[in-house]
């Protein structure tokens, strides 16, 4: 079974501030390119390698897309390899731009 831990865009805006979780956005690079969160590390799920995954230098991992649907399987993939990783943007870039985050286009 999957563990999810639909982290809510505030609180991914006080882990970024920190410095203390490592943003993967598993978007396509198009989508990545028009817009995106500050910080955020491009692994697109069409071609998503959970081995492939930059080293988190012991901060959280937490994954985002736009809406909260390829980052859960993301994890699913995740954790099928084996990886400690139950984190992703509840909502996803859509939740944090309607909260009033900022993107950067």
């Amino acid at each position: 079974m999957v563990q999810v831990y639909n982290m809510p865009p505030e609180e991914l805006a006080q882990h970024l501030d920190a410095g203390d979780v490592l943003l993967i956005d598993v978007r396509e690079e198009n989508e990545f390119a028009d817009a995106r969160i500050d910080g955020a590390v491009l692994a697109p799920l069409s071609t998503f390698d959970p081995s492939a995954l930059p080293d988190p230098h012991g901060k959280r991992v937490v994954l985002q897309c736009a809406g909260g649907v390829r980052s859960v399987r993301a994890l699913e993939a995740c954790q099928a390899a084996g990886l400690d990783i139950t984190d992703h943007l509840a909502g996803g870039i859509k939740a944090w731009h309607a909260a009033g985050l900022p993107i950067v286009r």
